[in-house]
């Protein structure tokens, strides 16, 4: 079973942040060196408003950037193997049931960057993802939430397609 480590990416979520770093360093780059070079031509940087904000925006970029270039040099990705179809785990592609409502829905379960809960990525981190991982399928789960006590059972429990 794959380690709950922060390095450890699905092969859509490595995607993902290569695909946002080559964006931030090309396409994003850019824009804001154009919005600086407008600035600049505005003439008195001291009460230039413009280009405050689009050094502050190349700034934040940058920071994004170093983030990136961190996260993917020590990333890997979840190996098929390592994700276990008898216990949920890190890569799992689980069916939860929730009990009141008896809706069903898949979700995946990711580590903390890769969650999106809109694109059904649930975090490890996240209340749903720490009451699912290591639990079997049948078994029923509590979840805490601000708005009351969520009860969900684990209807299947996969590797991603």
């Amino acid at each position: 079973m794959v380690e709950l480590e922060k390095n450890a990416f699905t092969v859509e979520g490595l995607k993902r942040l290569q695909d946002e770093l080559a964006e931030r360093k090309t396409m994003k780059s850019a824009e804001i060196s154009e919005r600086l070079k407008e600035a600049r031509a505005q003439g008195d940087l001291s009460e230039n408003s413009e280009y405050d904000d689009a050094k502050e925006a190349q700034a934040k970029n940058e920071t994004r950037i170093m983030e990136l270039e961190d996260i993917l040099k020590n990333a890997r990705v979840i190996d098929e193997d390592e994700i276990s179809k008898t216990k949920v785990s890190l890569g799992s592609l689980v069916t939860l049931r929730d009990e009141e409502t008896k809706d069903e829905a898949d979700y995946s379960l990711v580590n903390a960057s890769e969650g999106d809960i809109f694109m059904n990525r649930i975090s490890t981190e996240s209340p749903v993802g720490q009451s699912i991982l290591g639990k079997k399928k049948g078994q029923i789960v509590e979840v805490s939430t601000p708005m009351g006590t969520l009860k969900y059972k684990i209807v299947k429990i996969g590797k991603p397609i």
